[in-house]
């Protein structure tokens, strides 16, 4: 890469990382940090749901995939809308009129703490495989491209999002995926 290559993809993380951050400037405590203050529009909830499942390894393996099995696994991203319609519809109305932020507080209510525990830990290791297969497929190709050690490229990425995410949680989250979704 060449001297100007590198000065924009610096100048872009930093944009994004730095605008998700500002946006997200005077959170106070936890409901800030979670839900945004409640304040975010709701285009940006459906563009942030949306981007967190259309990922880069969405657009590095769709072709393959595509061209492979056909196009069967399209029928997921069919399916989604109306699945966010029922989960507006039904479940966020529910979360608010009992003031809860997730859906393991409500199992905790309406069961135990128990089945609050194993529900939230494999959704963490199912969560935590899939981000980590997230970060490694671009960064399989990043460190190809730069020439960079692949656990270098991978701790890169990895520590620019955590940097946005834990500054500015919810917000800064929602606001990076709109600036990533409209370039």
């Amino acid at each position: 890469m060449q001297l100007y290559d590198w000065l924009v993809l610096i100048l872009t993380l930093t944009l994004i990382i730095g605008y998700g951050i500002w946006k997200s400037r005077g959170q106070k405590n936890m409901e800030g940090y979670v839900l945004g203050d409640r304040s975010l529009p709701w285009y940006h909830v459906m563009f942030s749901v949306i981007t967190t499942q259309a990922s880069a390894i969405t657009f590095i393996s769709a072709p393959g995939q595509a061209y492979t099995d056909g196009m069967r696994f399209v029928q997921f991203y069919f399916g989604m809308p109306l699945a966010l319609i029922v989960v507006s519809a039904y479940f966020l109305p529910k979360f608010k009129r009992l003031n809860i932020f997730t859906a393991y507080q409500y199992l905790e209510q309406r069961f135990d703490v128990n089945t609050r525990a194993l529900t939230a830990s494999l959704f963490l290791i199912q969560r935590g495989m899939s981000a980590g297969l997230t970060i490694y497929a671009p960064a399989l190709i990043l460190s190809t491209l730069l020439g960079w050690n692949i656990y270098l490229t991978n701790l890169v990425m990895g520590g620019l999002v955590i940097i946005y995410t834990v500054a500015g949680g919810t917000k800064a989250v929602s606001y990076t995926q709109m600036q990533q979704e409209w370039r």
